[in-house]
């Protein structure tokens, strides 16, 4: 509070006595005005805090307690080639769909992995497909990754989608929609590597593979999350 009394003052000394303290009304608004601003910024820095990291919080809160929906298999969708993307809600021109951690993304194709101009307009608007990559049913590499960043408040802007990647294990479910055909893959691999290391995206002519890359530990550019998956 503003100070406004009096202040007593003693000691053993003969010099004792008392001050009256009366700020003026334009020191108390200023006093008031003050105190408001700043409970003002810590409320805006707090309401920031849970818009930024919002999309982290609800991944983690549905992955834990959330219903997740399964994918019902059409039989009759797998024998005329066509997919289920759009009773998913989902792009059937390219797009990714992970049941266990509920990842749901259309999927922007040919997106240039060493020009940030490039990959940051295309991960604000979903996961990227590296130029250079083959497509699903190439019999080769198909790489999709989603920005590994240098904060917190871009792994809520741009890592939403892949932020649970973490959680996938061997054989776990990975279905890829392109050209309105369904392309499912299982997990068969999963580990950590550092953030100049590119050994792994070197065809070893084993066939097709999905490999889905993002940051870790999230938030950070330090290393780098593979997840390869196998054509089922």
């Amino acid at each position: 509070m503003y100070p406004d009394g009096v202040i007593y003052a003693s000691s053993k000394s003969s010099v004792s006595g008392e001050v009256k303290l009366r700020p003026s009304f334009f020191k108390k608004l200023l006093y008031h005005l003050l105190r408001g601003l700043g409970a003002g910024l810590v409320a805006f820095a707090f309401i920031g805090i849970i818009f930024s990291f919002w999309p982290i919080v609800r991944s983690e809160y549905l992955y834990k307690f959330g219903d997740k929906e399964k994918i019902q298999i059409d039989k009759f969708a797998q024998i005329i080639g066509r997919s289920q993307a759009k009773e998913l809600g989902l792009d059937p021109y390219f797009s990714i769909y992970i049941p266990k951690i509920d990842a749901k993304s259309k999927v922007l194709s040919n997106v240039d992995a060493g020009r940030a101009t490039s990959y940051l307009a295309a991960l604000a608007d979903g996961v990227a497909h590296a130029k250079g990559t083959n497509f699903p049913g190439q019999g080769k590499t198909v790489y999709l990754f989603s920005h590994s960043t240098d904060s917190p408040v871009n792994v809520a802007k741009y890592n939403a989608v892949f932020y649970l990647l973490r959680k996938l294990e061997k054989g776990d479910r990975i279905v890829v929609y392109f050209l309105d055909q369904e392309h499912d893959y299982v997990v068969t691999d999963k580990f950590t590597t550092k953030a100049n290391d590119t050994s792994w995206l070197k065809d070893d002519g084993s066939g097709e593979r999905l490999v889905l890359q993002t940051c870790d530990p999230p938030g950070t550019s330090w290393n780098r999350l593979i997840v390869v998956a196998r054509p089922i």
